[in-house]
């Protein structure tokens, strides 16, 4: 579904991803774990669309077609879907109003009726344990970590991706919230597929990873299964680096 070949990345002339390669297939589950700045945040947000982000070289094909053809909401209404690492605030814009206009733009036609949407709605912020009083709040204002990482998790049930880019999702969530989450992401990943950026094996023991990558400088080092985050977890990163 995804096939990534070669990548290389700049940002103003300096090169962040340099020669990447990665397969992703529907129902496949790969982490990406790395040191702060080994370019893994920069290969989410690439894929996405970035625009601050110039692909030097490489190609990156989604479903079959090249993505430097299609735009951002484009990329998002073929199925792909991009939770952040730092989800942005909205002062003014009630969270009910932000998802229903946001599944509405990205499922166009085949968007529920009003009466489908809040049924919906209410089963996966059921399944998310988040209270109803939740949607009248605005965006991310005021939220804590964890009810921002929520937030994500829900709007990606309801706008139902085929190609999930998580970022670090597990940043600032206390044990409760990350069992919540990581269950929010299981009940996709069997009709889709999912990057998994984070740096803690944490999460890898409630989300299942087919494959575990290690990113170091831009390149991805290491490739193995569940077994290598852990022990990435026990020896840190400079062995590979020897």
């Amino acid at each position: 579904m995804l096939s990534i070949e070669n990548l290389h990345v700049s940002v103003e002339d300096t090169e962040i991803i340099k020669g990447l390669s990665l397969k992703i297939n529907l129902g496949e589950v790969h982490a990406i774990m790395g040191r702060n700045g080994s370019g893994k945040s920069t290969l989410a947000s690439v894929v996405m669309g970035h625009p601050d982000y110039e692909v030097t070289s490489g190609t990156i094909m989604f479903k079959g077609q090249p993505l430097e053809e299609l735009e951002v909401y484009e990329r998002a209404r073929a199925g792909m879907f991009l939770s952040f690492q730092y989800p942005s605030s909205i002062p003014g814009v009630q969270v009910g109003t932000f998802l229903r206009k946001s599944v509405a733009a990205v499922r166009g036609e085949d968007a529920p009726s009003a009466r489908e949407f809040r049924k919906e709605l209410k089963a996966h912020m059921e399944a998310l344990e988040m209270d109803k009083s939740f949607l009248s709040r605005y965006v991310n204002d005021g939220f804590s970590g964890g009810e921002k990482k929520r937030l994500e998790i829900l709007q990606m049930l309801l706008l139902n991706p085929t190609l999930a880019l998580l970022d670090e999702t597990d940043s600032g969530l206390d044990i409760d919230a990350l069992r919540v989450v990581s269950d929010g992401i299981n009940s996709i990943t069997p009709t889709a597929g999912c990057l998994l950026i984070t740096h803690y094996q944490r999460l890898l023991d409630h989300v299942k990873p087919d494959f575990v990558h290690v990113m170091i400088d831009g390149k991805i080092v290491k490739t193995g299964g569940p077994e290598l985050a852990a022990e990435l977890e026990s020896k840190g990163y400079d062995w590979l680096e020897e």
